[in-house]
């Protein structure tokens, strides 16, 4: 990673707040992701399984941790496991952390080598009465390759069928909704390089850049600033390409009197950004641009003064399909009969908003939470994200800040980016 040393605290508490959730007796397993192949003897770029960095800071490959509270033996109640260094490997591949390196990444002092971890788990099963084991349980989840977390479980139940398994995923989702002031720290950071991106960008758009070239100066900054990159792959969406939410061919050509649409997000130390703007390529926008833009600001705004801890997702939703209602009206795009006469199960709303207005953010950029029905808990970071899509103009305008949600108030870890059409105009015209 290119970013600075993180304070090992970070990761010191989160394994205080998940040991706290288990049950007497447990002992948790969590493994890292593959490495996968793509083509011939290449791998895809190593991405770690974000719990087990939640948990330790580590982003190297062939890791395991081992939480059991109640061994007896004190030494082995936090336990790293790391593949051990070879010279071989080292010349092909880089640095592999060495024991004192895990410790200050981790704060975690008892670290031992892969290779000799057999020896040691058995003894420690026997003597626990139940067993957490990791699983992804995203919502959207698609794929049902048997990664890592399934393989493990399958082999544990096979060799200590008559322990008591339990799902770890289930505290992950309580715990990783909840940011810490330290992690908030990190994550200030990522919003901070985004914000100098962002600034970048109003000095660099003008007709006739490519999308792909403004996607690079994202880039460029974003590792000029010892980010990792992109946090997920920048949108570049200019004209009525803004109208795809995932667009990524970033290959177009801005052209004067468009619109372009830009969803990018740097990543720092494992904590990610995630914000949209929608500028004017020529730095000034049209009347009716405006009162789109306007429109969405005004969602956005009101998205922010609704949020807060207990309210539910799907009763935010509620009401801001409502709002959204009276503001299509206003900017007529709907008609006070649409509302009137429009099928709950498809509001009218939903032709020109066509997606949710927040998602969890941190390790993951669509982190874990709880699900749609439950309360948003105190200390959540959410983004805040209303869209305006218009099919017959050829438009697409999103705005998109992110948020801590806080029992004593919002704090917008993004207040400091410029967001009206005014601050925008005026330093594309600097």
């Amino acid at each position: 990673m290119k970013n600075l040393p993180l304070d090992s605290q970070i990761f010191i508490k989160n394994r205080q707040r998940f040991i706290a959730e288990m049950q007497p007796n447990s002992i948790a397993i969590i493994n890292s992701n593959d490495e996968l192949p793509s083509n011939g003897d290449a791998l895809y770029r190593f991405e770690q399984n974000h719990d087990l960095y939640w948990l330790t800071g580590v982003e190297q490959e062939d890791t395991m941790l081992i939480l059991y509270p109640d061994n007896p033996d004190p030494k082995y109640r936090e336990v790293l496991v790391l593949v051990r260094p070879n010279e071989l490997k080292e010349k092909w591949d880089g640095h592999r952390l060495r024991k004192d390196e895990a410790l200050a990444v981790s704060g975690i002092s008892t670290v031992i080598w892969l290779d000799v971890l057999d020896g040691l788990l058995q003894p420690w099963i026997h003597e626990a009465t139940n067993i957490y084991l990791n699983s992804n349980e995203n919502n959207r989840k698609s794929s049902r390759i048997a990664v890592r977390d399934y393989r493990y479980a399958e082999e544990m139940r096979a060799r200590y069928p008559l322990h008591n398994y339990l799902r770890a995923a289930i505290i992950f989702k309580k715990l990783r909704a909840v940011k810490t002031p330290e992690e908030i720290k990190v994550m200030q950071t990522a919003m901070d390089i985004t914000e100098k991106a962002f600034r970048r960008l109003l000095q660099f758009i003008r007709p006739g850049v490519g999308e792909h070239q403004i996607q690079a100066e994202i880039v460029h900054e974003f590792l000029s600033n010892r980010s990792d990159g992109e946090g997920y792959t920048s949108i570049i969406a200019s004209g009525d390409r803004a109208r795809t939410l995932h667009y990524i061919a970033n290959n177009q050509e801005c052209k004067d009197g468009e619109l372009v649409l830009m969803d990018f997000g740097a990543v720092y130390g494992g904590y990610n950004a995630d914000m949209t703007r929608t500028v004017p390529v020529n730095g000034k926008f049209t009347p009716r641009q405006r009162e789109v833009y306007d429109a969405c600001l005004h969602l956005h705004n009101y998205a922010k003064s609704i949020l807060k801890p207990g309210l539910t997702i799907a009763k935010y939703h509620e009401m801001m399909g409502e709002e959204a209602g009276k503001v299509f009206v206003k900017i007529n795009l709907l008609k006070e009969e649409d509302i009137k006469n429009q099928d709950p199960e498809s509001p009218a709303y939903r032709k020109y908003l066509y997606h949710g207005i927040s998602h969890h953010l941190g390790v993951g950029v669509h982190d874990l939470g709880p699900s749609f029905w439950q309360p948003i808990p105190d200390g959540a970071v959410l983004t805040i994200e209303p869209g305006i899509y218009i099919e017959e103009e050829k438009m697409g305008v999103r705005i998109e800040n992110n948020v801590w949600i806080t029992s004593k108030g919002n704090i917008d870890l993004m207040k400091n980016i410029p967001i009206t059409a005014d601050e925008i105009e005026a330093l594309m015209k600097k």
